[in-house]
């Protein structure tokens, strides 16, 4: 079971730091991912790290702004995003999955078990 938590509201320019807590699943040799869907569009990759430790990999869209890290002992894995914009208002979603494999870490398909999402708006 996952446990996604930190969104809420902010403005633009300001940070958060979304966490996602696995109970019952060991990070060991699982692929994780962050993904958002904002309003009225598709989900989509935010950033990933796949089974065997490499990454993270981040969106075109993201990449110098959020940071993603986990904390294995914690079974714990964290999104740290500056910089925010009114684009990257969303909910956002954190996924596990052992049967990864590297080229499709960033399609949502791959994964199999999701957090509930929380919700992130940046204001302008």
């Amino acid at each position: 079971q996952l446990q996604a938590s930190g969104g809420g509201l902010v403005q633009a320019g300001g940070s958060l730091r979304l966490s996602c807590a696995a109970t019952g699943v060991s990070f060991n040799r699982y692929a994780m991912g962050w993904f958002r869907q904002a309003p009225g569009k598709e989900r989509e990759f935010v950033s990933a790290i796949n089974r065997s430790g490499g990454g993270p990999f981040y969106a075109d869209s993201v990449k110098g702004r959020f940071t993603m890290s986990r904390d294995n002992a914690k079974s714990t894995m964290y999104l740290q995003m500056t910089s925010l914009k009114a684009e990257d208002t969303a909910v956002y979603y954190c996924a596990v999955d052992r049967q990864v494999i590297s080229s499709s870490i960033s399609r949502p398909a791959s994964y199999n078990y999701w957090g509930q999402g929380t919700l992130v708006t940046v204001s302008s």
